[in-house]
C-alpha cells in the first residue's frame, strides 16, 4: 500500500471518528478499573484495551465483508447518518459500568462494554476505510492510545469547544454520503450523472449539521 492522498485522507477520517466517538470509551476504561490496587490498573488497561481493539479490528472486517452484499452500503450509510445526528445531539450519555474488583474482572467489564459501546465506531470505521482492513488497523494503532491515555482531554476539549462535535458529524456525514453513493447497484445512475454525486454528499451533511443544530439551539432556548 502506498501512502498516496488517497490512503491518507480515508486514515485521518478514521482517526477522527474513533476519537469523536471513543470518548466515553475512555471513561468506561478508567470506571472499569476504579476498584482495583493501582499497581494492577494499568496492566488491566492494556489488557483489556489490546483485546477490546483485535476484537473490533476483527468485528469491521465482518462489516467490510457484509458491506459488500447489495443494498447493504446503502443501509450502513443510512445507520451512520443517525449516528452523526445523535454524536451532534447526545451531550450527556450514561455511562452505568459496574467496577471490576478483580484484574479478570475489569477486563472482561473493559472487552464487553466497549464492544456494546463500540458498534457506531465499528460501522464509521468501516465506512471510512473503503473495504480496506490495513486503513483500519493502522487508524486505531493510532487512535486508541490517544484515547486511552488522553482521554481526559478529549473529554475536556469535546465539552468546552462545541465546535468539534459538528465537525465529527460533518466527518461521519460525508463518510455516510459515500458509502450511499458508492452502492455497486447505484453506481451506473452516478456514472451517468456524476454532478450528483457532489449534490448527495452536500444534502446528507447540511442536513445532518443543520437538523442538531436546531435540536439543540431549541433546547437552549427552552433551558432559558
Amino acid at each position: 500500500m502506498t501512502w498516496s492522498g488517497e490512503a491518507i485522507i480515508p486514515v485521518i477520517n478514521i482517526i477522527f471518528i474513533d476519537l469523536m466517538l471513543g470518548g466515553d470509551n475512555a471513561v468506561l476504561i478508567a470506571m472499569a478499573c476504579r476498584k482495583l490496587p493501582p499497581k494492577r490498573r494499568s496492566k488491566a488497561i492494556i489488557v483489556g484495551t489490546g483485546l477490546a481493539v483485535i476484537l473490533r479490528v476483527l468485528l469491521t472486517a465482518i462489516v467490510l465483508s457484509l458491506l459488500q452484499i447489495p443494498y447493504l452500503l446503502i443501509v450502513g450509510g443510512l445507520l451512520l447518518v443517525g449516528i452523526a445526528y445523535r454524536l451532534i445531539i447526545d451531550k450527556a450519555n450514561d455511562l452505568n459500568v459496574q467496577a471490576g474488583t478483580t484484574f479478570f474482572g475489569a477486563v472482561r467489564t473493559i472487552v464487553f462494554a466497549d464492544l456494546i459501546m463500540g458498534l457506531d465506531n465499528i460501522l464509521g470505521i468501516a465506512g471510512a476505510a473503503h473495504g480496506n482492513l490495513t486503513l483500519v488497523v493502522f487508524g486505531l494503532c493510532i487512535s486508541v492510545p490517544i484515547i486511552i491515555w488522553g482521554s481526559k482531554l478529549i473529554l475536556t476539549a469535546l465539552d468546552h469547544i462545541p465546535g468539534l462535535i459538528y465537525l465529527g458529524g460533518a466527518i461521519l456525514a460525508y463518510t455516510a454520503a459515500q458509502m450511499i453513493i458508492s452502492e455497486p447497484k447505484f453506481r451506473a445512475f452516478f456514472a451517468a450523472y456524476p454532478a450528483l454525486k457532489s449534490t448527495v454528499t452536500v444534502l446528507i451533511i447540511v442536513g445532518v449539521l443543520l437538523g442538531g443544530w436546531i435540536h439543540n439551539h431549541g433546547e437552549s432556548s427552552r433551558v432559558y
